[in-house]
């Protein structure tokens, strides 16, 4: 690959990254309020087919990215991106902690109350999504790589779908769970949140497999890539 190849797989990977690490910091600062979609009329352990929170909906974005750069760029360009994920996290959680302790002007447009009612609860979400989505990812990548070796690099679906399913089960259990056990959520309605929450997840990774086949389509035709190969960018 010639240096200005190079050079624009390298800003690629770098938007990438960026649209990864905003899609991830988002689903955490908004995830107190939840929507609904009932395309069927069905009740699941007391919970409706689909009342989820709104930190879902930019979430299967990062496991879509990182399944591309997984394809395009390897495991190990994959991990990094993971890595900074997780300081970005932090560091807004510690943005967002200082904000929150000190004190609004008498004037202020947003008063201190109003600010720790949709923000107070965000270190706590946090914490529970940066476990999850730990634990999450790097499973997606480990398994993403293991169908991919196994298949030597045929039926990109099979592992973009199977290793996405189980992260994500992984992913919205884990949350769940810390935000019941710090008392965020009713324990009453973890078992329906669970099984909604994962089958939307379901469905969104089925929905973005034709966008990652376009996306590895692209890659290859412009850096002249064939099956199981890899932009090494060091």
């Amino acid at each position: 690959m010639n240096k200005k190849d190079l050079f624009l797989a390298h800003r690629i990977y770098l938007l990438l990254g960026a649209l990864f690490m905003t899609s991830l910091v988002v689903s955490n600062l908004i995830f107190q309020k939840f929507f609904y979609w009932h395309p069927f009329n069905i009740t699941i352990f007391g919970a409706n087919l689909f009342e989820i929170s709104v930190g879902i909906l930019p979430y299967p974005i990062t496991f879509l990215i990182t399944d591309l750069i997984s394809e395009i760029y390897g495991k190990k360009a994959a991990n990094q991106i993971v890595i900074t994920g997780i300081f970005a996290s932090i560091f807004s959680m510690a943005i967002i902690y200082a904000s929150d302790a000190v004190p609004a002007t008498s004037w202020s447009p947003v008063n201190d109350a109003k600010f720790t009612s949709v923000f107070g609860s965000t270190v706590i979400a946090v914490l529970a999504s940066m476990m999850a989505y730990l634990f999450a990812q790097f499973i997606d990548i480990q398994i993403y790589h293991y169908w991919k070796k196994l298949t030597k690099g045929k039926h990109l679906w099979l592992r973009n779908n199977f290793s996405t399913f189980l992260s994500q089960f992984i992913d919205t259990f884990t949350v769940l769970l810390l935000l019941c056990f710090f008392g965020k959520l009713e324990w009453t309605k973890f078992a329906g949140l669970l099984i909604s929450g994962f089958l939307f997840k379901v469905l969104m990774a089925l929905f973005d497999t034709p966008f990652l086949y376009l996306g590895v389509y692209l890659f290859r035709k412009r850096f002249d890539l064939k099956v199981n190969d890899e932009i090494q960018l060091y």
